[in-house]
């Protein structure tokens, strides 16, 4: 199957929110990585999303040049190759992106995909996410509600973080504390400025306790049920059940009572990139201590080819991770929900 048209991104995401379950967001930075994600959503039978960070796009831009753009683009067009040959749909997505990398990055895809969309072809992504996180709540929503609009002129869905998660990643960081808590005003205000719909589809990603990276037990206190506060007090104001789309970020690390809270609460997209990045790598790490004589020339020997063969280390690192997003989709209760 392609990548996911906008109708059929709508559709998963309708379907995950009724059935009370979730999509992996996994974040890719190669073209290695992507086959590893498109392969644990086809052994899970999921549909799923695919995810490109500031870093990653800069990433796979190349170390000569840097430029996140053509490093989001190309992916995005190998993806559009390479997907139709998994039989799942797959929505592609732009992660973080701060005030001050939205010229270099989405303004620029949106801008891509809205001339796509007026050659009668479909966006390049199906999603982008606006991090605001960092500026007051007035002027994330100012800027959130110019992206919404120029996210419907490309048939694109906006994601949007209204208030901080903590840790850091690709250069914004939050501390631990209190602010990692969305509040009920929080939600009132983005449904004011945002509407519920009927200005544009949008994901929201609201704080509960939240943490990007790597933390052991007990350091962060999730509250998952707060979504149900935000869901409940929306909708005794504007008379609309469950009106928010929620995005659980800082996924990684989460028990699976904390996870199935978020989904009864409205999750319908979970990020995840810590632990697949540890699942790829793992592999890698394993073959090579146990083959460093191989693939080193120890001692003025010539080494082993087929042992340093980047396909041979390559290919075990692809299942790694690929078996760590088939139980992510087990996780978010999504394993064999894909759209026939």
């Amino acid at each position: 199957m392609p990548i996911a048209t906008p109708e059929v991104y709508n559709e998963m995401l309708d379907r995950a929110k009724a059935g009370k379950f979730a999509y992996p967001a996994i974040n890719v930075t190669s073209t290695q990585t992507l086959h590893a994600a498109l392969r644990g959503f086809a052994e899970a039978e999921s549909d799923g999303i695919i995810q490109i960070s500031t870093g990653g796009a800069e990433f796979l831009g190349g170390q000569y040049n840097k430029d996140m753009v053509s490093g989001a683009v190309a992916l995005a067009e190998f993806a559009h190759v390479v997907a139709s040959k998994y039989p799942v749909n797959i929505a592609l997505h732009t992660d973080h992106c701060p005030k001050d990398k939205l010229d270099g990055y989405v303004r620029p895809l949106l801008a891509i995909s809205e001339q796509r969309v007026s050659q009668g072809q479909e966006p390049l992504f199906q999603s982008h996410m606006w991090d605001g996180s960092a500026e007051t709540l007035a002027d994330n929503l100012s800027i959130a509600e110019e992206l919404l609009a120029k996210a419907v002129a490309a048939k694109i869905i906006l994601e949007v973080e209204i208030t901080p998660t903590g840790g850091e990643e690709d250069g914004v960081s939050h501390e631990i504390n209190d602010s990692l808590y969305t509040t009920v005003d929080d939600a009132l205000r983005t449904a004011e400025a945002l509407g519920l719909g009927e200005k544009g589809r949008y994901l929201l990603a609201a704080s509960f306790g939240n943490v990007h990276g790597v933390y052991k037990p007990g350091n962060v206190v999730l509250r998952p049920e707060l979504l149900k506060d935000l869901q409940e007090g929306v909708a005794a104001k504007h008379g609309k059940a469950a009106p928010f789309d929620f995005v659980f970020h800082g996924g990684s690390g989460s028990t699976e009572q904390e996870i199935a809270t978020a989904l009864d609460n409205g999750v319908v997209k979970m990020n995840l990139d810590t632990d697949t990045q540890y699942a790829f790598t793992r592999p890698i790490a394993g073959h090579m201590f146990s083959n460093y004589d191989g693939v080193l020339k120890v001692d003025g020997e010539v080494g082993n080819k087929k042992t340093y063969d980047p396909r041979t280390w390559g290919k075990l690192a692809e299942a790694g991770m690929a078996e760590r997003v088939t139980q992510a989709c087990a996780n978010l209760r999504s394993t064999g929900t894909k759209l026939k």
